[in-house]
């Protein structure tokens, strides 16, 4: 059984909003940062956000900080990216993604969902 499932991903056009969500096991959810990691056509993939298990550290990658919003839901064991003002830059697979600590590099990463795929129209 998948202990990441991702959902929300869709299409937008530039300046929407779309939340995606992560339903992630109580093994995961209680231990791990619990994040997400995008991969756009053609490019490798890139850290986008991740959340300590507490909830108490997030960190957002720069060129979406203000725009992307990380928090999680502990009665749902699930973890959430709010994403607004979205640019077509920002199209891309995106995976839930779970880690030891934060890391800034997806090959540290050690658990994946399967990805949901957002897609901005200009």
């Amino acid at each position: 059984q998948a202990e990441l499932v991702e959902s929300g991903g869709g299409l937008v056009q530039a300046g929407g909003s779309l939340t995606l969500s992560c339903a992630a096991s109580a093994r995961l959810f209680n231990n791990l940062y619990i994040g997400w990691i995008r991969q756009a056509p053609g490019k490798e993939r890139e850290f986008v956000a991740t959340l300590s298990e507490d909830g108490g550290r997030a960190v957002v990658r720069e060129s979406v900080n203000g725009r992307f919003r990380i928090y999680r839901d502990n009665a749902k064991n699930t973890v959430f990216l709010h994403m607004n003002n979205l640019q077509p830059e920002d199209t891309g697979v995106y995976y839930c993604a779970a880690s030891e600590g934060y890391y800034s590099d997806p090959n540290q990463y050690d658990y994946w969902g399967q990805g949901t795929q957002v897609t901005v129209s200009p």
